[in-house]
């Protein structure tokens, strides 16, 4: 049996998907990802960078929102006049935004400052790969991928060129500071323990 193309559908057609839908749904170049169920070591792991972030930006202007919320990125500089080319809509694990003008309801419509995603088994490939180019081209500024199973940090900034740049790639001990948040660090024994 082969495998077949993905379908590919609008953004109303994905919207009207998530309204009947208790699944996590993300929607990049007009497919529809369905992201896994977090482990219980993913979870300690979320819980634990949501906290030290939620603590280090008390009272600053930027706020970290954990998933499941909605990122829907814009790609400006697609060449393609399709607006289902133009929008993604990502869940990440957490994201940390300054400008809340552009917060809706129940999502937020830019590019974040920075977006943290936690690798699953099941999942490597798109969060190592696929959104690493997206969030690059959609100009988050930084990037961390949290990888459990090998207990690794990786840190990837955009440079002047507005092309990611690995920063930093810390293993099971070391602190992962961050270049966009100046001051905010996570210790990598306290984060995987």
């Amino acid at each position: 049996m082969g495998l077949t193309e993905p379908q590919v559908i609008t953004i109303a057609e994905y919207n009207k998907l998530r309204e009947n839908s208790e699944s996590r749904l993300e929607y990049i170049d007009g497919i529809v990802y369905m992201t896994p169920s977090p482990s219980t070591k993913h979870q300690r792991i979320s819980s634990r960078l949501q906290a030290k972030l939620f603590n280090f930006l008390e009272g600053k202007e930027c706020e970290v929102f954990p998933a499941p919320f909605d990122i829907e990125l814009r790609m400006a500089d697609d060449d393609q006049g399709d607006q289902t080319e133009k929008t993604k809509v990502v869940i990440p694990d957490l994201s940390v935004i300054c400008d809340k003008t552009k917060l809706g309801e129940n999502k937020y419509v830019g590019s974040p400052e920075l977006i943290i995603e936690i690798l699953s088994p099941s999942n490597q490939a798109h969060d190592l790969v696929k959104k690493l180019n997206l969030y690059m081209q959609a100009g988050v500024k930084e990037y961390w991928i949290v990888n459990p199973l090998l207990n690794t940090v990786q840190i990837y900034g955009l440079n002047e060129e507005e092309q990611y740049q690995q920063v930093e790639v810390l293993k099971e001990t070391g602190v992962a500071y961050s270049e966009v948040l100046k001051g905010f660090c996570m210790n990598l024994e306290e984060l995987f323990k």
